[in-house]
């Protein structure tokens, strides 16, 4: 019984270690948004929030940039990561575009 359960079991833990890697890889391979991207310029994004134009922009604020916006799906020390609004890109911590939206 012994090496039936391990016959089983083996397979199915490599299995679940290779997908895990695969998983951290595919993440870690998501390219940086550029700002010339047709999805950035709709929402106005720039990789430097200090760029912003804020006569275009008069409620921008000098503390908002991707890294203290609900939807950077980053770390707070992260140099950039994941956002809601750009799926399979990330965007700069420094960034910032025109949907930045306060921590809840």
């Amino acid at each position: 019984m012994h090496t039936r359960r391990r016959f089983l079991l083996q397979p199915a833990l490599i299995g679940l270690g290779a997908l895990s890697i695969a998983a951290r890889r595919l993440a870690a391979a998501d390219p940086l948004l550029a700002e010339s991207e047709p999805s950035a310029l709709a929402l106005s994004y720039v990789e430097d929030a200090s760029k912003v134009d804020k006569a275009k922009f008069s409620t921008y604020k000098a503390d908002q940039n991707c890294s203290s916006c609900a939807l950077f799906q980053g770390g707070a020390k992260d140099a950039s990561g994941g956002c809601v609004l750009f799926p399979g890109r990330q965007v700069k911590a420094t960034g910032w575009c025109s949907s930045w939206s306060y921590d809840a």
